[in-house]
């Protein structure tokens, strides 16, 4: 088992219905179970759309918790909710909101010390599908990451699909936009953080490695795996074995195993 350093802890879319989003600066939150997050989360919301005759279920609990909260919501068409959703199963209820709140990493490192908790931050470098975003963020938020940081470019953001995806969770979880990954990780360093990146081309699989302490796990993106500077300015490498004929995890199942390897160390 490699041994660490000592180290200082410190669907198409209908095109002029998504213009007039980007105009009004606004994005949304799809399917029932998504918006009851978001209502809960206690995140701004403008107005609520619900397919008129969805009177039953859940739609009577997201009706009453945004009549509660004085929420605007408005019953239209099945045909004219069909037009505005951006995922496939929308289940009769849109949520539109203001563009996602992203953090900076300073507010990760502090959601830690307010739970008084070891950092753990997963840093994703170029993942481009969304899918695979809202999957990620669904797993870390129940493995208790502290916070996730993505690329400004060149990657997926938070959008309705990345909220569908996540059931909810990118309303529960910090998640920092940065400029530069590498930049990121020499201060997450500073701050006494390890960088795990995750890599074919090493011998140490990752239950074999340390990682318990304040930490950072880097997912590659799909296809390509981590850029050459962010490989290299990883304090080690870990992989995952492979017994098939298949040599490559999807990203958002190679991150999960490898956070949850994480958590159960911590414990």
């Amino acid at each position: 088992m490699k041994q660490k350093n000592n180290k200082t802890t410190q669907k198409g879319q209908i095109p002029h219905l998504e213009t007039s989003r980007m105009e009004m600066g606004q994005d949304q939150v799809e399917g029932r179970n998504s918006v009851i997050e978001l209502l809960e989360s206690g995140r701004d919301i403008n107005k609520i759309f619900v397919q008129a005759g969805e009177k039953h279920g859940s739609i009577n609990k997201i009706i009453a918790i945004a009549k509660e909260n004085k929420i605007l919501i408005s019953e239209v068409s099945k045909e004219k909710i069909n037009q505005m959703a951006q995922t496939e199963n929308h289940q009769g209820v849109i949520a539109i909101v203001p563009p996602f709140d992203y953090c900076e990493v300073e507010d990760i490192l502090l959601e830690a010390n307010t739970r008084q908790e070891e950092p753990f931050v997963v840093i994703l470098d170029g993942i481009e599908d969304p899918h695979n975003l809202g999957s990620i963020i669904r797993t870390a938020e129940t493995a208790g990451v502290h916070g996730i940081i993505i690329p400004k470019r060149r990657a997926a953001s938070v959008n309705s699909t990345v909220n569908k995806v996540s059931a909810g969770a990118v309303e529960h979880m910090k998640i920092a936009r940065v400029n530069n990954l590498v930049e990121t990780m020499k201060y997450l360093k500073e701050q006494g953080l390890w960088i795990c990146g995750t890599d074919m081309d090493t011998k140490t699989y990752y239950y074999d490695q340390d990682l318990k302490g304040p930490l950072a796990i880097v997912i590659g993106s799909e296809g390509f795996g981590m850029s050459r500077l962010v490989k290299e300015n990883c304090d080690f490498l870990v992989k995952i074995p492979m017994k098939g004929k298949i040599t490559s995890l999807n990203a958002s199942v190679s991150a999960g195993i490898v956070m949850y390897e994480a958590m159960k160390q911590r414990n």
